[in-house]
């Protein structure tokens, strides 16, 4: 009886969630009749098997109880410690299901996996950003009035008295085990992703289910789930992408290696690049934002160089760090970042360390999180973070700074203060051009990430907002502008400033692509002069062209291209940890796992995708993309 009634509890409250979510996404998708009818009825057959899964141990148990003991005390002290660990667990799957949507308007996926790794940051991250002890206080009182309930309705009572017979629980035990175990082969989570309507995918998936979906799926292997080319045939598209008006490849076949001259004046200034958390274009008035939000980033785009149609590879910031380092398209599953075998690699950072740059990562937070210390350690940069973990491989003999206490007067779940980070960067700048080198600073922001806080008396702003922490982070990097402008250094200093991803990626398509337009300028350079890049292009595109500009020549094993060059053909590369996407002008392909090849046309004006029948010539440009980028990581044609 007390097994029943929990089901029946899980699948009551997790309709109601299903339908809470659904109301608050009715603004923001078009469902029809049978969609809202398909996100309740399978939702529920997910549910279900949720619920069997939960209760399987105790359905096993009860299976090999002897009837006389059902009234003990032995049993009695199960049953209640049972059943109050799974309703524990429910509950607290459901507030994180709803907190977890907030900020990502989906249901558990390979981020909620990489959170249980990471439960310092993502702990104190959830205990800034709500009343923390009220909510667990909550949930341990829907517990206990559940199981008051069950109480008051004699539900203990009536299984303490049981006395069915054996042959009648062992036939119930062994359907409802059956379906338990059947459930994952028969219900795959990837059912739940068959509708064009992102929303409804969503809304149609059960939270538990959809995580251990997602962790059993973390990394997948290209060759085995994506639509394949001939090997030959998608390196020859490749390389033919590839080619620019001044590059030729050194070696033939499966390789992009090519030696990149430039006709222009060069130039060797130090670089540092401000990777900002979650910047979105539409954060800018350049792009319609009548917040007045970002007043010295506009600023500094009416003055300098800016990119106004690029386009962020992912949505997570180890992805847009793979895209700035790496510059290769996304490749399913973690990030380049976040895996192993990734040292020694034919980074950008390895570019500048063949021009005598000294290289350093910068990140307000521990930089343990996401693999980050170990990635850029491991590939030759020096480290600056708020680290816990005091320890990098000793093997890269990489010099590691930890941000002492005495530097920070802003610190929350994620890190430091902008404002504290900035004047990190600007101690080791000082450093650098004293030992007479010139730099390359890749430095990560966090103050634009959920809780939103920062020290206040900055900005006229209350933290705790969204928009109120794109506010401090603009004038965080317009103070530490103004502060550089007075060394000696910056005359001879190229600055960065562009985004890891958008603030937010759901929208009603599968990959929405406005949610991943980018801001991007370059601040300084030695030509002077407001300069505008309006050719769509991708974050991997950033330092080819900067190369350019500089008049460099070197060795390139990087993806992106100068989108400057007379030869440049706009596209952008972009993806989620499963969908790869390829846009080419307003021809949209998007590959999937079981070989799934989707067409659209992609009308920006509206930003809406209408399935089309594309040229096998733009899906087989897709397919080279992304299936010579996973060959060259997974087989080692890019390390050095």
């Amino acid at each position: 009886m007390v097994l029943f009634s929990f089901i029946i509890v899980f699948l009551v409250t997790s309709f109601l969630i299903r339908t809470g979510l659904f109301i608050v996404s009715l603004s923001k998708a078009d469902f029809s009749a049978a969609g809202v009818f398909r996100i309740f009825l399978l939702g529920l057959d997910y549910d279900l098997g949720v619920a069997l899964l939960l209760t399987a141990v105790y359905n096993l148990y009860l299976l090999f109880l002897p009837a006389k003991w059902s009234n003990s005390i032995g049993n009695k002290v199960i049953t209640y410690s049972g059943l109050f660990l799974v309703l524990l667990i429910s509950f607290f799957s459901f507030f994180a299901e709803l907190t977890f949507w907030q900020e990502f308007e989906s249901r558990f996926n390979f981020i909620a996996v990489d959170y249980l790794i990471y439960t310092y940051e993502v702990v104190n991250n959830i205990n800034e950003s709500y009343p923390l002890p009220l909510l667990i206080g909550g949930v341990l009182a829907l517990v206990l009035l559940v199981m008051w309930l069950f109480q008051r309705m004699k539900i203990f009572q009536l299984s303490f008295e049981s006395a069915m017979p054996f042959k009648r629980r062992l036939l119930i035990s062994v359907i409802m085990l059956a379906m338990t175990v059947s459930y994952p082969f028969l219900l795959s989570n990837a059912y739940a992703e068959s509708s064009a309507n992102r929303y409804e995918n969503e809304l149609s998936k059960a939270g538990i289910y959809s995580f251990f979906s997602a962790f059993k799926n973390n990394e997948l292997n290209y060759n085995d789930f994506y639509s394949l080319l001939p090997k030959d045939k998608a390196f020859k598209l490749i390389r033919e992408e590839l080619q620019e008006q001044h590059s030729t490849f050194l070696s033939k076949g499966n390789s992009i290696k090519r030696a990149i001259k430039s006709d222009g004046k060069f130039y060797k200034p130090n670089v540092i690049m401000i990777t900002v958390e979650s910047l979105s274009a539409d954060f800018m008035e350049h792009f319609g934002n009548t917040g007045h939000l970002m007043p010295a980033l506009d600023s500094l785009a009416d003055k300098n160089l800016i990119f106004t149609n690029m386009y962020a590879t992912g949505t997570r910031t180890v992805r847009g760090m793979e895209a700035l380092s790496l510059a290769i398209p996304p490749t399913p599953g973690s990030s380049i970042v976040r895996r192993q075998d990734n040292q020694n690699l034919t980074t950008v950072g390895h570019i500048f360390q063949k021009a005598g740059y000294t290289r350093t990562f910068y990140y307000g937070g521990d930089g343990y999180f996401d693999n980050m210390n170990e990635y850029f350690g491991s590939n030759g940069f020096n480290i600056t973070d708020r680290g816990r973990n005091l320890k990098i491989g000793d093997t890269y003999r990489t010099k590691r700074t930890v941000i002492p206490d005495q530097e920070v007067h802003f610190e929350n779940a994620w890190g430091i203060s902008d404002g504290d980070l900035f004047k990190a960067v600007v101690s080791g700048a000082d450093k650098d051009y004293q030992a007479g080198k010139p730099f390359y600073d890749f430095v990560m922001t966090t103050s634009n990430h959920r809780p939103f806080t920062f020290p206040e008396g900055k900005i006229n702003r209350k933290p705790g907002t969204r928009e109120a922490a794109v506010r401090y982070t603009d004038y965080a990097i317009d103070h530490f502008l103004k502060e550089i402008q007075k060394k000696t250094w910056y005359k001879n200093t190229v600055v960065i400033i562009v985004a890891d991803h958008c603030a937010g990626s759901a929208g009603k398509n599968e990959i929405e692509i406005s949610k991943y337009h980018i801001p991007c300028v370059i601040v300084n350079l030695p030509e002077k002069g407001r300069k505008v890049i309006s050719k769509m292009c991708s974050q991997i595109d950033l330092y080819p062209t900067l190369f350019s500009l500089l008049g460099w020549n070197y060795e390139s094993n990087l993806y992106g291209r100068n989108v400057l060059d007379p030869a440049f053909q706009p596209r952008a590369v972009l993806g989620t940890y499963q969908k790869l996407a390829y846009l080419k002008n307003d021809s949209l392909v998007i590959l999937g796992p079981q070989q799934k090849v989707e067409t659209f046309l992609y009308l920006k004006s509206d930003d809406t995708q209408k399935p089309d029948r594309l040229s096998k010539n733009v899906i087989d440009q897709a397919k080279a993309n992304y299936q010579t980028a996973y060959d060259l990581y997974k087989y080692g044609g890019l390390h050095q």
